[in-house]
């Protein structure tokens, strides 16, 4: 007669797997060694297992049904272990990648060989992927009946353009699921240990784009109100507009001692903060040698540190 021992499995005759499941498949593990069984140890495993096939890190080869599609994934900001769960399963499943130069390229070294990688670079500047020959790579291969994923930084609808590529994709009738993102507004101030909002400082906080300067024709944004603003001001795309940012600003009222902080490459290892104040801050990112892709906190929650307690007043 079989036995098996849920006390001691050493001294069992039959011995059960630790069993998991994840989207169709089983997962059984079954430990032995010449020390005898370790049921906890056969669990963690089972876990690791069943928790690889639901994030995407582990991947096996498959077969699959495939429906011409495009999943438009925000890949965070920068640092490969903040995209989604559901955006790293999706692009482990891609038979096509195309990728900004600002999304958490790390991961693009881990897909299988079989995997068309397009570099959608976009870097400042320089040279870059036009926005319509983006588009139209996402419908060539989805009409071939391949899983694309459009890989962006952050959100894919925060100042990545995302809408622009649904839109597209509408109109030439391919399904688009897309995957939200953390964004760079809040995630690369909060890596700096900088918070948007803090109880008695900061109530508020406004995320503008600083690609276009405050003086351009072409600018939607209404400098002389934010000016006005006792919030936090984070301003992304701006490092080479900051000084007539600043100089509007304290045009329309904001003090010119106004701590702020520039963080470069957040959440990556290159990552570095540079403070200065409103008055000074075109100055420090010149001398400091501030590039792209840089996020710039304006407001009093630059000066809130670890061991400072919350203001009285609300």
């Amino acid at each position: 007669m079989w036995c098996v021992r849920s006390d001691d499995a050493d001294a069992a005759t039959a011995w059960t797997p630790a069993t998991g499941h994840s989207e169709g498949v089983t997962v059984a593990v079954l430990t032995t060694n010449a020390k005898g069984r370790d049921p906890r140890h056969t669990a963690a495993i089972r876990d690791a297992v069943v928790e690889g096939l639901r994030d995407g890190t582990l991947v096996a080869p498959h077969h699959r049904t495939r429906t011409p599609g495009v999943a438009l994934v925000g890949g965070g900001p920068g640092d490969p272990d903040l995209i989604t769960v559901r955006g790293r399963r999706l692009l482990a499943e891609a038979d096509v990648v195309i990728a900004d130069r600002l999304g958490p390229r790390d991961l693009l070294a881990e897909l299988p060989p079989h995997v068309e990688v397009i570099d959608a670079a976009k870097i400042p500047y320089g040279r870059f992927m036009a926005q319509e020959a983006i588009n139209n790579a996402l419908i060539e291969h989805a009409r071939q009946g391949k899983a694309v994923v459009r890989l962006k930084g952050g959100d894919p609808y925060v100042y990545g353009r995302g809408m622009e590529e649904v839109q597209a994709l509408a109109e030439a009738g391919i399904a688009c699921t897309v995957v939200p993102g953390i964004s760079s507004s809040i995630s690369v101030p909060g890596a700096a240990g900088i918070p948007v909002t803090h109880r008695g400082v900061a109530h508020d906080f406004t995320v503008v784009s600083g690609h276009i300067a405050p003086d351009d024709e072409r600018s939607l944004v209404d400098w002389a109100a934010l000016a006005k603003l006792r919030g936090t001001l984070v301003i992304l795309m701006g490092v080479d507009k900051i000084g007539a940012i600043a100089r509007t600003l304290m045009a329309g009222g904001k003090s010119a001692d106004t701590p702020v902080a520039v963080v470069q490459e957040g959440t990556t290892a290159a990552q570095r903060r540079v403070d200065a104040t409103l008055a000074t801050v075109a100055e420090t990112v010149l001398a400091e040698n501030v590039k792209p892709p840089s996020v710039i906190v304006i407001g009093e929650v630059v000066s809130v540190r670890p061991d400072s307690s919350p203001r009285a007043s609300e």
